[in-house]
């Protein structure tokens, strides 16, 4: 999804060519796969989508200035004008990988941050935007230029045939009709990148499956969209809902949505390469050149299916890379917001590369003792309500989350983290973060909350109060301190 596209309008003819690509590019993929010439490299990396607010603390449309200001490839836009994206090279996780992780994107955002300023904006890292109002997504200006976005809009209103219906019940109701797909910009994230071995992508995707649940529970920080404070993590169904390509008819019959948690356990990576091309219609069907075009070190580019693939919003989402000497596959992880800190995104990394590495060389892997289902209904309830969040757990029954990421999944992630080679002292560090963050029950999601009702308390109207709550979260996010120790 990170190339820009040619049209934003594809004929008939060209949907059916890119059928039979699709089909011909996961044939290519299955013989790549049986002859097993991947990296087996155990690289890390992380994505990191970011908010620009104006000195009032809304919005600031103007994310190609600051990307001019800042001056670093590595820095791209987002289909908000007011996001930008960060992209951190890959790394190795063993011995310091994790604090080499955190002081590079410290200073990284350090910079970027200095150069936002510049252009009169700030940078804030969290996973929706609290500050949006009822003007967002009104106008095509919130949408970065560029055919690529306005590809993803028109066909997403063109499947779809009607307006996109946002309706989410928490602790307000909100329900509104958006004219475009701006409400997909105000989902901001952290993306986990993990290099997999073909033979043990199952396992581990598996393994991701069954953790969102606590992951989205302890990280949640996306509590308030346009002014309603609903769940605890709102950007899992606002980004449901907001590129939802069907209309009401095909909810009723059952097609499955594009944003997807899935429905199966799989047995290898082609599973969900097969699943995305039998069952969701090309979104952006654009052509390449040639169809068995190989990347610049020689491997198959995949070009069509790899669009596809990135148009498929999966939590959990395989990734094929053909660049390198040899071609790599990759696990995504997309399910944590931005934020609060930086060294809160590192120990939220820190938790979820631990825990994919202990349940996938556990000698009985914990998928086999619960269905599907039941990690689906653990993911969204988690997702409602965080850490007041009550979930099954195979041989625990019914427990609170709390309970099940401090007794169990804390330590199981630190024997995780010491089978990757990682240096004690930064295992200690960064899962002691989650450990407090636990005890505290304070999570970013749950200090916004606290924080609104207390300004609104002193008098203030709820936009008023949202605007001095995030210029307080923007400084404590400046500063550094993790979130569990943030002042109410």
């Amino acid at each position: 999804m990170g190339a820009e596209l040619k049209n934003r309008s594809f004929t008939r003819e060209e949907r059916r060519l890119y059928r039979e690509r699709l089909v011909e590019h996961l044939e290519t993929l299955g013989a790549l796969l049986r002859r097993g010439e991947f990296d087996e490299g155990t690289t890390i990396g992380l994505e990191l989508e970011l908010n620009l607010v104006d000195t009032e603390a809304k919005p600031a449309l103007r994310n190609l200035e600051v990307l001019e200001h800042i001056a670093d490839p590595a820095f791209q836009t987002e289909i908000g004008a007011f996001n930008i994206e960060f992209n951190h090279p890959a790394l190795q996780i063993e011995g310091l990988g994790l604090k080499q992780l955190e002081d590079s994107l410290r200073a990284e955002l350090n910079h970027a941050q200095e150069r936002a300023g510049d252009a009169g904006t700030e940078i804030v890292a969290v996973g929706i935007l609290p500050t949006l109002g009822r003007s967002f997504g009104t106008t095509e200006d919130w949408i970065s230029p560029g055919q690529r976005y306005a590809a993803l809009n028109s066909q997403v209103l063109e499947a779809r045939g009607e307006d996109v219906l946002i309706d989410i019940a928490g602790p307000e109701r909100l329900r509104f009709h958006a004219e475009n797909i701006a409400p997909e910009a105000a989902c901001t994230s952290v993306q986990l990148h993990v290099q997999v071995s073909p033979e043990n992508f199952a396992a581990t995707w598996n393994a991701a499956q069954i953790i969102a649940a606590p992951q989205v529970a302890l990280a949640a920080n996306s509590p308030i969209f346009m002014e309603k404070v609903l769940w605890q993590e709102s950007r899992i169904e606002v980004f449901k809902q907001a590129i939802d390509t069907r209309a009401p008819e095909l909810k009723t019959q059952g097609v499955r949505p594009r944003v997807w948690f899935g429905e199966r356990w799989i047995t290898s990576i082609m599973d969900l390469f097969e699943e995305n091309v039998r069952y969701f219609p090309a979104l952006l069907p654009e052509l390449s050149e040639d169809p068995a075009r190989l990347s610049p070190d020689g491997h198959p580019s995949l070009d069509e299916l790899r669009l596809h693939n990135g148009t498929v919003y999966r939590w959990n989402r395989p990734i094929y890379d053909p660049s390198g000497a040899v071609p790599h596959l990759r696990l995504e992880n997309r399910l944590l917001p931005a934020g609060p800190t930086v060294v809160d995104t590192v120990a939220n990394a820190a938790l979820f590369f631990g825990l994919v590495r202990a349940l996938r060389t556990a000698d009985r892997p914990l998928w086999s003792r619960m269905a599907f289902s039941t990690a689906t209904e653990n993911f969204l309830e988690c997702a409602k309500h965080g850490l007041e969040a009550t979930v099954y757990w195979p041989g625990l029954g019914e427990l609170p989350v709390v309970e099940l990421i401090e007794r169990h999944l804390l330590p199981l992630a630190a024997s995780g983290l010491r089978d990757l080679g990682v240096a004690e002292d930064e295992i200690t560090r960064y899962l002691g973060v989650l450990h407090d963050r636990v005890v505290s029950e304070q999570t970013g999601a749950t200090w916004q909350v606290k924080r609104l009702h207390a300004l609104e308390d002193t008098g203030l109207a709820r936009h008023e109060a949202l605007a001095a709550m995030v210029k307080e979260y923007a400084h404590h996010m400046n500063v550094g301190t993790p979130v569990h120790l943030w002042p109410l």
